[in-house]
């Protein structure tokens, strides 16, 4: 069995049907809506690639939090009544 590429599975005549189908579902007036937020949305997915790629690569990745120092144990009690339930 041979796979043919999806180019030639369509021909011409499946992507005219394919671009009448989106029309009939989407209308006219939504489509260059549509194109539009894909553009926005592809040179926003750019942008975060470019500056992604112009951090300090010296830099590491994740700083481990830093632990705050554990507080100091409660002095016992003057009144010589801790641990005793009597």
């Amino acid at each position: 069995m041979s796979f043919t590429p999806p180019a030639e599975l369509f021909g011409e005549q499946g992507i005219i049907v394919l671009i009448v189908i989106a029309v009939v579902l989407f209308g006219s007036t939504q489509i260059p809506k549509l194109a539009r937020s894909l553009g926005s949305a592809q040179k926003e997915f750019k942008k975060g690639l470019d500056e992604g790629g112009k951090d300090d690569p010296a830099a590491p990745l994740h700083e481990a939090p830093k632990a705050a120092p554990a507080p100091a144990p409660a002095p016992p009690a003057a009144d010589g009544s801790a641990g005793s339930t009597s």
